[in-house]
């Protein structure tokens, strides 16, 4: 039986769905210009700066994340991509995290890490990378990174958003002021332990 335009316009819908939810909305210009900038723009407006800031420095000595996002880069606004450089002291984490709106490319340029990923059956992928390696963290998933060796390690993330956003688990659960009694009753454990846990998470003065 030849299919029906109602089923080929259905089946064209859920193409046209997909492709609208697999990142950020396509644009109708060669470029957007935030409203607070003056047109014409030149070769400066395309250029971002604020990588160099490592470069001939010393590793820090905590975990740092350096982005290239449309917050900081108003220019990636409409392009569907941007950029994050981490930098892992030894024996630093970046905690258990998501990126509602895309996936994450990591390569690594120094060091070891230890990476990984959890699906939605609570399977652990998870890989010890060398440098030069590579690995995706799908969209959405809760992922980690980890330096397990001796010395300093440098990452560099690409984003299929110009947005990817960041929400951290430990921050979202802990410091958002849900109820410590939820919390206990969730964690099967009791409320000193939770308020434990968020003391541990509270801002050093």
């Amino acid at each position: 039986m030849a299919p029906t335009t109602f089923t080929l316009l259905l089946i064209a819908s859920f193409a046209i769905l997909h492709r609208a939810m697999a990142g950020d909305p396509d644009i109708i210009s060669d470029f957007l210009v935030p409203s607070n900038v003056t047109p014409p723009v030149d070769g400066s407006f395309f250029t971002y700066t604020g990588m160099r800031v490592i470069i001939g420095e010393q590793p820090p000595y905590t975990f740092t994340v350096l982005k290239a996002s449309m917050a900081e880069f108003p220019a990636l606004n409409g392009e569907s991509v941007s950029y994050a450089v981490l930098q892992f002291p030894v024996d630093t984490v970046n905690p258990p995290h998501t990126h509602p709106r895309s996936a994450e490319l990591l390569f690594l340029a120094q060091g070891v890490l230890e990476v990984g990923f959890v699906d939605t059956t609570n399977k652990l992928y998870n890989q010890t990378l060398q440098p030069g390696d590579m690995f995706i963290f799908p969209k959405g998933l809760v992922h980690f990174q980890y330096n397990c060796g001796q010395t300093p390690a440098l990452a560099i993330s690409a984003f299929g958003s110009a947005s990817a956003g960041t929400v951290s688990i430990p921050s979202t659960v802990f410091s958002t002021g849900i109820d410590d009694n939820i919390l206990a009753k969730a964690f099967k454990t009791d409320v000193i332990t939770i308020e434990a846990i968020k003391a541990g998470l509270a801002p050093k003065s």
